[in-house]
């Protein structure tokens, strides 16, 4: 590994002509609830020669402190340009201080398996992939996490199956920005994160350039990486806030679609345990069997997005949650403003639904 501490000491394991196979670079604002764990599971990392670099996006908090104390290169993020991505413009900045032949673009709260980056550069190779992106393994605690996450996740998997992604001929194109690994002679004939730097769903916008002139994509669940995408309600509100609106086509229909169901299986349940104590046997038993039905169907979707059984079980209070969530970020985007991580973003270009050929599995 090729890894430089801020006061210019270095370590390196092989290179090939002193250009290290995979740059990884992790875009950092205010993460020191997570950034040593993500820097510790980079660390040491088996496989290529590759080397870490940890753009310091302004922070207010103590991670620079915490990026410091690792054995990795750390740069700080250039000024944010007038109208850019908070993120685009540090993923920019690492980029262009990056030596490696392919970049892995990670984020802060993401943890890696000890051969994260060999696992997926491995992948990228044997499918020819120029642009490759896992959806991570996801952490979820508490009752709103647990309800909430699967129901996102299963609508992406849903609408959007990674088979088509990585298919060709198929015009749908995902990625998810906590990894993404690109070849850089890609990245560069793309223009990397400056030609995507005033949306807000940097990630996919990528991945559809690459698709539509003719580079290949490859994207699925991974355990290779896992994270925790949000450490508290507000934090989570916030987050999705901000892009979920953008996921689907037709959001508000999206957020009505599953408000009814919701509101249809509640009532049909109430139904026959009423009907049940009025001894009103047909009725029931009708009712029991929609309900029944209702949530069969249900299980199977929510299991495409592979969460634990507790999850599952309480992803149908998730439902009204998703609902709410999403037509929430519709109007706030429809209004041209939303906030993450102390900034504003208003009037952002690009800032418009995703349709058929776009959408990210989880961007942050």
């Amino acid at each position: 590994m090729t890894s430089q501490l801020q006061n210019g000491s270095s370590s390196a394991s092989p290179e090939v002509d002193g250009i290290p196979e995979v740059s990884v670079i992790v875009p950092a604002r205010n993460e020191e609830g997570c950034l040593a764990d993500c820097l510790r599971s980079l660390v040491g990392q088996a496989g290529p020669a590759y080397e870490v670099i940890v753009v310091d996006d302004h922070s207010t908090d103590g991670t620079r402190a915490i990026a410091e104390s690792f054995p990795v290169k750390l740069i700080d993020a250039d000024e944010l340009p007038p109208g850019w991505n908070g993120k685009c413009s540090a993923a920019w900045t690492g980029a262009k201080a990056a030596k490696g032949k392919w970049l892995l673009f990670t984020d802060a709260d993401t943890r890696h398996s000890p051969d994260s980056i060999a696992r997926g550069l491995q992948e990228a190779k044997g499918n020819s992939a120029d642009m490759l992106s896992y959806s991570p393994k996801q952490e979820v605690r508490g009752f709103a996490e647990r309800a909430l996450m699967p129901v996102i996740f299963a609508e992406l998997a849903t609408t959007y199956p990674p088979k088509d992604v990585c298919d060709p001929k198929s015009p749908v194109a995902a990625a998810n920005g906590q990894y993404l690994l690109i070849r850089r002679e890609a990245y560069d004939a793309m223009g990397g994160h400056a030609a995507v730097a005033t949306t807000l769903l940097e990630d996919v916008e990528l991945a559809k350039r690459l698709k539509q002139a003719g580079f290949a994509l490859r994207f699925g669940m991974s355990d290779a990486v896992s994270t925790r995408m949000y450490r508290s309600f507000p934090q989570m509100w916030e987050g999705w806030t901000k892009n979920l609106a953008l996921l689907f086509p037709n959001a508000r229909g999206l957020a009505w679609r599953r408000a009814i169901e919701f509101a249809v299986v509640v009532v049909a349940a109430a139904f026959a345990v009423f009907a049940g104590l009025q001894d009103e046997k047909l009725a029931g038993v009708i009712a029991a069997a929609v309900t029944a039905q209702w949530l069969y169907l249900f299980g199977k979707r929510i299991r495409l997005a592979h969460f634990d059984w507790l999850s599952n079980m309480l992803a149908f209070f998730g439902l009204p949650l998703f609902a709410v969530l999403l037509l929430n970020s519709s109007i706030c985007l429809k209004k041209g403003a939303v906030r993450w991580k102390g900034r504003e973003y208003s009037g952002m270009r690009d800032v418009q639904p995703a349709d058929e050929a776009g959408v990210a599995a989880g961007n942050k």
